[in-house]
């Protein structure tokens, strides 16, 4: 662990959280389906529009495109952002929050549950989620809404849920992991709940850790050093450590990991440890490496802008990707679209429980 920090500071970080999250998020939303925009081809297009190197958020596209974006791009590209585009990686931060605020930090895996079925349309889940509301809706109890009927156990939406609780445990990883489970099990196993504990660890111990490549190491120590996702994350940092470059890493790794998908949270662990060690704290770095690397491109986006927001803060995060935001977030969460960003990272440090 670093040393420790002041109010101030820890202030400043949960901003840059919530704010690195959804600016990391808008960055990868148009690209967002990996079996067609590769990283190859991300690259391509951002050569063709003379963007490389990336330092601000996707260019609009000026000709014919080898696949299309996703729908949503006229919101998520350069010049045209006004406020947060909707994301369901922005909604499960809310509901997060909206969970801990209402339950506090003893929350069960069934009052989360309770609340999806609230706050959260049917229709704004995807995969797992999906497949866990179900459940819910027809009368299942955790953790059989994670096993029945559900084919993506492992894949990456625990992951992306797992922030607020990073977020409110600043500097305590451990914590964070355990909450995170908490959430996770209502859908996820294996795998796919390792994700959720490492990615909370991950943020914690961003608030803390001397440097990112601590704060990984710190976050592998909370899921079972056996786990494939352990193993592919120890693998990263090796081939980091060896200075191999970003784009061999990531081909090294694709071709260890393949055949997993482009939703599974292992490969898409693989590219956001690449990205965050990679970028090395720099923000601008951080989030476009990760959102070039490909798969979960708006997922991995989020989770390495939270991490590298935290790690620097708010004030560090260069103005062009914070000002297009306008301090405002869409969200399909019922009773939050609209909703300033300052405010949640307020609501969120109210929350917060640091290190003793």
């Amino acid at each position: 662990m670093g040393p420790a920090h002041t109010d101030t500071d820890v202030t400043d970080r949960i901003l840059g959280g919530w704010t690195g999250r959804i600016a990391g998020n808008m960055l990868g939303k148009p690209v967002e389906q990996g079996e067609l925009w590769t990283r190859e081809r991300i690259d391509r297009y951002l050569r063709q529009a003379a963007a490389l190197p990336l330092t601000d958020y996707l260019p609009e596209p000026t000709g014919d495109l080898e696949v299309a974006l996703r729908p949503e791009w006229p919101q998520c590209v350069r010049g045209r952002i006004h406020g947060s585009c909707r994301d369901d990686d922005v909604d499960y931060a809310i509901l997060g929050l909206d969970l801990l605020e209402t339950h506090g930090f003893g929350f069960s895996t069934e009052q989360v549950g309770d609340l999806w079925l609230l706050r959260l349309p049917f229709l704004q889940t995807f995969t797992a989620e999906r497949a866990a509301y179900r459940n819910l809706a027809n009368g299942l109890k955790p953790p059989l809404t994670a096993t029945y009927d559900n084919p993506y156990q492992e894949w990456i939406g625990a992951l992306i849920r797992a922030d607020i609780f990073g977020w409110a445990c600043p500097g305590v990883p451990r914590r964070a992991a355990q909450l995170a489970r908490r959430d996770a099990v209502l859908s996820h196993t294996g795998n796919g709940v390792y994700g959720a504990m490492w990615a909370a660890a991950l943020i914690a111990a961003a608030f803390t850790a001397p440097s990112v490549r601590h704060a990984v190491g710190e976050a592998l120590a909370v899921i079972p050093a056996s786990s494939r996702l352990a193993r592919t994350v120890r693998r990263v940092v090796s081939l980091h450590a060896t200075r191999m470059s970003w784009e061999d890493t990531l081909t090294t790794v694709a071709e260890e990991t393949g055949g997993m998908g482009w939703i599974h949270t292992v490969p898409n662990a693989a590219v956001l440890t690449a990205g965050l060690l990679y970028g090395d704290g720099d923000f601008t770095r951080t989030i476009t490496l990760t959102v070039r690397g490909g798969l979960d491109t708006d997922s991995n986006g989020a989770t390495a802008g939270s991490v590298a927001g935290v790690f620097g803060g708010a004030a560090a995060i260069p103005d062009q990707w914070k000002a297009p935001l306008e301090d405002t977030v869409r969200s399909a969460v019922f009773g939050y679209d609209g909703v300033r960003i300052s405010e949640l990272a307020e609501r969120t440090l109210r929350l917060a429980e640091p290190a003793a």
